[in-house]
């Protein structure tokens, strides 16, 4: 039997089985989600035993549980180990979904549900390829499996889980399905991603909210002050300020240049896809240069005052935001970290008092072409999607990516079937059926390739 009919025979098995999954509200963000978080990671174990691995088991963390799991084939055999995390984002706005986030429904041939694309529906074309190569007797190597459950908080918990458990860890590559392809007709693999920074920022004025008709004018309104203090951060050509900022970027060799430059990419379609009239960023570079190996500054989020219904005329006593930084090779995250909350401190005025709390952050990561891992990875998407795919770096951050780099000391092959259009992180997350199967199918190649 080939591998495109193992999965046409038991298509619907595995979209039950990934519906099982999705139906656990699985948030790590939220402290009330933890009995879920619980009851996904044993969900997990049962599907991994009943792909056929031959040990599955739910291991505590300081936080959220890791499902471990092994098909062990021959101690003489290589050993890959595959990383996915069952936790995904919060599902707010509700209103926006036009379905249910935690009851996945199939439309439009796609899969609609948080989880549908990140992380869930990339872990099963993992699980689910695994089974594949198993069942057709093309599984000539080991596999290790590790399923976090918090890397949407930043992985807190897994780097002291690595250091524990180094030897049960070993492996010879990790192979990651947690990233995207440029399109549904240009397949590719991600080479390299960003580092990530991030903080949360209180700013304080007046000790009370204050009335704004006896005190506005006279007194610093700390919402004014936060806004002023985030929009200097990026000036007019689109260049972050903070001095030293730039000192450890890594700058993009023409070759490669020249290379992001061959990558299909229709700006008008870009525009048109998200909603807007034109685009922003740093002056010099392409659209696909800013958001892959050029760092970026955002605010995530902003808030403070009076913002329910009807008016209240008020001058709050405080402001806050959360603010990111992607961040690209040579970028170290602590350092970046420490200058951002030096420099808020040397450019906040007196009028007010700023609190900056780094969050989380991580490093980034780039993968060698020539790994054999990497083309075996390149031949099996080939097989699967009808041509080679393309090799690009993606301007996202899976900050344990590098913490395995450096704990484990192993590479890793980003192997990724996400789409754009499936929106993860917002509304109406969602995975086309066809990506969904030709992942699977991806992945049992690729076991069929790396001996």
């Amino acid at each position: 039997m080939s591998v495109k009919s193992y999965i046409e025979s038991n298509k619907e098995r595995f979209l039950e089985e990934l519906f099982s999954l999705i139906r656990i509200p699985s948030i790590s963000a939220k402290q009330e989600h933890k009995p879920d978080m619980q009851a996904c990671a044993q969900r997990w174990t049962e599907l991994l035993l009943s792909s056929g691995a031959d040990k599955a088991v739910v291991m505590p963390t300081e936080g959220n549980p890791v499902v471990y799991g092994e098909k062990m084939i021959s101690p003489d055999a290589k050993t890959v180990l595959v990383y996915a995390h069952y936790d995904v984002m919060p599902a707010e706005p509700l209103d926006l979904w036009k379905s249910q986030p935690f009851e996945p429904e199939i439309r439009d041939g796609r899969i609609w549900a948080r989880g549908a694309d990140d992380d869930k529906g990339q872990s099963m074309m993992q699980v689910k390829g695994f089974e594949a190569a198993l069942k057709l007797d093309l599984l000539k190597c080991n596999v290790k499996f590790i399923f976090e459950g918090e890397e949407e908080i930043g992985s807190p918990s897994l780097e002291t889980f690595c250091r524990e458990h180094k030897d049960l860890l070993k492996a010879d590559v990790i192979l990651v399905s947690d990233t995207s392809m440029v399109s549904a007709e240009t397949p590719s693999l991600t080479t390299g991603l960003r580092g990530l920074a991030y903080w949360e920022i209180e700013v304080t004025g007046p000790n009370r909210d204050l009335h704004s008709g006896h005190f506005g004018g006279a007194v610093a309104n700390p919402i004014n002050v936060l806004c002023k203090l985030m929009a200097d951060i990026i000036d007019a050509d689109g260049r972050i300020t903070i001095p030293g900022f730039y000192d450890d970027v890594e700058e993009v060799s023409p070759a490669e240049r020249e290379m992001i430059a061959q990558i299909p990419f229709d700006e008008a379609k870009y525009k048109a896809a998200i909603g807007v009239d034109a685009l922003f960023g740093e002056k010099g570079y392409s659209t696909l240069e800013r958001n892959s190996c050029r760092p970026s500054f955002d605010i995530c989020g902003i808030w403070g005052g009076y913002t329910e219904e009807g008016s209240k005329t008020v001058l709050p006593s405080k402001a806050y935001a959360k603010v990111s930084c992607r961040l690209v090779p040579h970028q170290d995250h602590s350092k970046i970290s420490k200058m951002f909350e030096d420099y808020m401190n040397q450019v906040a005025p007196a009028s007010v008092k700023v609190k900056v709390t780094p969050k989380h952050g991580g490093q980034g990561y780039v993968c060698p072409i020539d790994l054999p891992a990497y083309q075996a990875a390149e031949k099996a998407c080939a097989v699967a999607f009808g041509k080679k795919p393309l090799a690009v770096r993606r301007g996202g951050s899976i900050p344990i990516i590098s913490t395995f780099e450096q704990v484990l000391g192993i590479k890793t092959v980003l192997m990724g079937f996400g789409l754009e259009q499936n929106a993860i992180h917002s509304p109406n997350e969602s995975c086309t059926l066809d990506f969904f199967y030709k992942g699977i199918e991806s992945v049992a190649e690729f076991y069929k390739e790396y001996k």
